[in-house]
This record gives C-alpha cells, sequence and structure tokens, in this order.
C-alpha cells in the first residue's frame, strides 16, 4: 500500500501539502513487477505512474525494431504525454529490474496537476523533453531494411514488393534503369543488366537474385520452421482468425504454433481502411490491424511460421494420441488439434488477354504498396464488396478516375454503407452498374479494357491498372478426403457435418460447433462454409474455436 511517506521526498510530490498527498495517497495502486516485466505496453490506454524503486526504459517499436527512448529511475514518472495528448501510451515501458510503483487513473491525474503547481511544472517540462526524445527515436530508426531493384511490368517483382511490405520489412524500389537512383543508392554494378531481376539488396551490399521467400525470410530474420516437436494447437493461416485463435490459444496455456504460407493478415490485410470495426472510430486498415494481431500473439508466446505451405493433414489414428501436418519443405508439426484459418483466394476471371497481363497492369487483390504507382492514372476497379470499395478509397487519393464495374444494379447488397457514402463524395469516383469487363487490351502493358452492359451496348475505357475484386475460392483441396466440404470447398462444421456425412457414418458425439468431420480438426473464418465472411465475424470463431479446442483436447485426455 502506497503511503505519504513514500511520496513525499520524491521531487515530484516535494512542495505538495499533506491532504493533497493524501488524496493522491488514497487513489492510487501499489505495483510490483520483475525484471523484463511490460509496465504497459505501446498503445495501451492512459494512466499516470511514478517509479518508487527499480528501474524502467521506455521502449518504441520503430519499422519492427525496438528503439530505446529514455530511461525511468526512482522518482521518476511517465504518462504524461499520452493524458495530455488524449491518446494511448505512444511508446512501451518495460522494467530492467525489480520495481514498485504508484498508478493514478486519468482523473487522479488532473486533479494532481491542478492541485500541485510545482508538480504541473515538472510534469509539462518531461513532456516536452519526452516528445522530442520520440521525435528523435524516429528520425533515428532506419525505416528501409532492403532495396529492392526490379521493372515495375514485372509480376515477380510486384509480388515481392507485396511480400516485403506484409512482412512489415521497410524496403526501396529501384528501377534498374534509373542509372541516377541506382548510383545514389550505391547498388552493386554487377547486378545493373542482364537477367537479374527482381534482386534484394541488404544494407551490407550482399543480395539475393531472384530470391525465393523462405530463403529470404530467413535471411531477414522471419520464423521458417517449427521449434517444438508437438503443440496444443496448431493453425493454419495467419488471416483474422487465425490470428484471433493464436492469440487467444497462446493466452490461455496451449502452446501455439502458426503456419502462414506468405505474410499475415489474409485477404484483410490488404484492405486499406476499415471503418467499421469494433473499438477503432476513426477506423484502421487490415494492415495495421494485422500487425497488432500479429505482435500480440507473439508476445504471449505463439510461434509465427511464415512462408511455409501446409501441404498435407494426416489424422490422428488408434497409434497416435496426435495429428500431424506435413509442410512443403518436409518437416511435420504434430499437434493434438488443429484450426483451419485459411481464409480465401480471389477468384481468377476468364477475360481474354487478361493472363498475358498479370503483373503488368492487371491484378488480383490490391496491395497498398501500389498506391504511387497509380499516381495521376486511370484505374478500374472489378467487384462490388467491401474490398474493392476499400481500394477504391484508397486510390482515389492518388490516381486521376477511378471506375467501379458492378454485376448488380446497386451496391447496397454487397458494400456496407459507409463505404457507398464515402465514394459518393469522391469527385474522381465512379461507379458503372449492371455490367462486366469483356477483354482487355495491351502490349507490354495494360491500355484498355471493354465493357459489356446488360442491355447489349460495350464501351471501351482507357485503363492503366486494372483490379479484380469478385467471388472467393478456398484452397482446400490438400485437405484429407474424410474432410467434409461443400460443393465449393468450403470446409463444413458441426450440424453440417451431421447432415452432410456418408450414409452409415457416425460419430460417439454430435462435432462441436466449429468442429469438422474430422475430430479435433476445427474451422474458423471464411474458409468456413456459412461464415459471415467479415472480419468481425473471422475474430470471433477463432476466438471460439479455441474454447472448442479446450473441450476437445480435455475429453480426449479424460
Amino acid at each position: 500500500m502506497i503511503t505519504i511517506d513514500a511520496l513525499a521526498h520524491l521531487p515530484l510530490f516535494e512542495s505538495a501539502r499533506d491532504e493533497a498527498l493524501a488524496t493522491i495517497v488514497s487513489r492510487s495502486a501499489d505495483l510490483r513487477v520483475n525484471t523484463g516485466d511490460w509496465v504497459v505496453l505501446e498503445g495501451e490506454a492512459a494512466a499516470f505512474y511514478v517509479l518508487l524503486e527499480g528501474r524502467g526504459e521506455i521502449v518504441k517499436t520503430i519499422a519492427g525494431a525496438e528503439q530505446l527512448v529514455d530511461v525511468v529511475e526512482p522518482g521518476g514518472f511517465f504518462g504524461e504525454v499520452p493524458l495530455l495528448l488524449g491518446s494511448g501510451f505512444l511508446a512501451g515501458i518495460r522494467a530492467t529490474e525489480p520495481s514498485r510503483l504508484m498508478r493514478l487513473e486519468p482523473i487522479d491525474f488532473h486533479e494532481l496537476v491542478a492541485r500541485c503547481p510545482n508538480a504541473n511544472r515538472q510534469i509539462l517540462a518531461e513532456m516536452a523533453r519526452r516528445v522530442t526524445g520520440l521525435q528523435q527515436a524516429s528520425i533515428a530508426a532506419p525505416m528501409i531494411s532492403v532495396t529492392v531493384l526490379g521493372h515495375r511490368d514485372d509480376f515477380a517483382c510486384y509480388d515481392l514488393r507485396d511480400f516485403l511490405a506484409r512482412n512489415h520489412i521497410g524496403f526501396r524500389w529501384l528501377e534498374p534503369d534509373d542509372a541516377a537512383a541506382t548510383q545514389t543508392a550505391n547498388v552493386p554494378q554487377e547486378l545493373l543488366g542482364g537477367d537479374n531481376y527482381p534482386a534484394v539488396i541488404f544494407a551490407d551490399r550482399s543480395y539475393m537474385v531472384k530470391p525465393k521467400y523462405p530463403e529470404l525470410a530467413e535471411r531477414l530474420g522471419l520464423q521458417t520452421a517449427p521449434r517444438a516437436t508437438t503443440y496444443d494447437v496448431a493453425i493454419v493461416g495467419a488471416g483474422p482468425a487465425g490470428l484471433a485463435a493464436a492469440v487467444y490459444g497462446a493466452s490461455e496455456g496451449l502452446q501455439t504454433v502458426l503456419i502462414e504460407c506468405r505474410a499475415p493478415g489474409g485477404q484483410a490485410g490488404s484492405s486499406s481502411r476499415i471503418e467499421n470495426y469494433l473499438g477503432f472510430p476513426a477506423g484502421i486498415s487490415g494492415d495495421d490491424l494485422a500487425s497488432r494481431a500479429f505482435h500480440q500473439a507473439r508476445r504471449f508466446g505463439t510461434e509465427i511460421i511464415v512462408t511455409r505451405q501446409a501441404t498435407e493433414i494426416e489424422p490422428r489414428d488408434g497409434s497416435s494420441a496426435t495429428h500431424a501436418i506435413v509442410l512443403d519443405c518436409g518437416e511435420r508439426v504434430q499437434t493434438k488439434a488443429i484450426v483451419l484459418a485459411s481464409g480465401v483466394t480471389w477468384r481468377k476471371l476468364s477475360i481474354p488477354g487478361a493472363d498475358a497481363l498479370l503483373g503488368r497492369g492487371v491484378y488480383y487483390g490490391a496491395a497498398r504498396t501500389e498506391a504511387l504507382g497509380v499516381l495521376g492514372k486511370d484505374v478500374v476497379l472489378i467487384g462490388g464488396g467491401n474490398s474493392a470499395g476499400q481500394a477504391a478509397m484508397l486510390f482515389s487519393g492518388y490516381a486521376r478516375s477511378v471506375t467501379i464495374l458492378v454485376r448488380a444494379e446497386k451496391l447496397s447488397a454487397s458494400m456496407s454503407q459507409y463505404l457507398i457514402d464515402e465514394l459518393a463524395k469522391k469527385e474522381n469516383v465512379r461507379i458503372e452498374y449492371a455490367c462486366e469487363c469483356v477483354s482487355v487490351t495491351g502490349t507490354s502493358h495494360l491500355e484498355s479494357i471493354e465493357v459489356a452492359y446488360k442491355g447489349g451496348e460495350q464501351e471501351a475505357f482507357k485503363a492503366d491498372a486494372l483490379f479484380i475484386f469478385v467471388g472467393c475460392v478456398p484452397e482446400t483441396k490438400w485437405l484429407p478426403e474424410a474432410l467434409i466440404r461443400d460443393a465449393q470447398g468450403f470446409v463444413c462444421t458441426g450440424r453440417d457435418v451431421v447432415d452432410l456425412q456418408p450414409a452409415g457414418a457416425s460419430w460417439a458425439r454430435d462435432p462441436y460447433l466449429l468442429e469438422t468431420s474430422i475430430p479435433g480438426i476445427f474451422a474458423a473464418g471464411d474458409v468456413r462454409h456459412g461464415s459471415m465472411k467479415r472480419v468481425a465475424s473471422s475474430v470471433g470463431e477463432g476466438s471460439m474455436a479455441i474454447a472448442l479446442v479446450h473441450q476437445y483436447i480435455d475429453e480426449t485426455v479424460s
């Protein structure tokens, strides 16, 4: 319990009256933390802390790396910056030795400032110093990890840029023909010319030409192989459902591994702005949401493996207590339970000429990294869902014109109303209804598209880029034959399993709500038959799946 004597000798309270100290003491919490414990995490809700004993460090994560901003000694305090700016913590605070702290809620902090003029002056002075420290840390932090050398119209280069961006690897992209830029960036001469693209150049001027993603990921410090032999739960896919399952699984004590073939975030990770996700009144990008969930899962102890494809599942049988997931590298992951959260991919359209221009003006989905690439150009999007609407909002700030092609006669059945309203305010965005793209033309790059309307007329559109957001297809052909799917390949769970199971088949019990036709294997998110195909519902299913995993493990142990 905090006492007046514990505070009276501190510089912050040296001129405070006894009645003011008594009020502060009566409203404060007494916290004790061990070495390495986080007192607060970056982004956490604001509160005011005074360090009574021990030592701490203020750390901010910039470009995926921790940057030391300040050190806190006994008598020091923190939390004044977010409290006075009306934000969450802009940096985290970690104890570097066993420590004791006093914590005040925001309303009590403001009373402290009002009743103790000397404390007020110290707090404002410290705030100015801390803000300067945060600015200096941000300026000093290296934002560029690698340089990508490659041609704009090379699909491999586009894919590489997307891979790096989705894995939060800062990069600079250079065209090989830009002599001034390559000279300024000190690009190795042997990479200029020939068939050396795309190439990734590291800070020490070493490089990889046409890198394979697992090898590149290892060089960049990403985990590409499991570290344990057996897990409680293995999650396939790191979209919203998989990340939610990883957070809840690890936080509830399950040894958890998450396997992702590319990068965390799934389709939602490419959404430029999600404005109707609970708890973010100003909206949040899909990439930012995925990044927060990724770090949250890691903090609880989840192993996150990237660039590895799950190629086979071997269900447990009478001789084994675990399922096995076989990875494309040949390694096997033994696990008591599995959560399938592999999501979906965009359905490929049979548009004459499109395949030849893939990556050269024609794209499926839209990476945020491509926004600058459409600066001052004419962009066309195909699709009437939220993903198309969010991409249109992003590109409208860069492109000369954005045209959305929709097969339906209105958007309200497939797109959230807030997006429809926002698109209507954009002068350079137009929506063409009851139509479809029937062909694309271009030599080395997309030049125009042909659009057919339901009435029979056709119109040519000048287009520098075409982004396709139509339909979704699950990639579930690799799953065991015994795992029941619907006609489109979506995984059936719960009651649907019972309704669709082969004649004569039976369960010792009914499948749990998100359990597949193989006991101990669950499905969550977009890959599941009957799912809502929304970020919030996927997060809910991923969380729920862990509760069912607990039931299954308890059942098999007993």
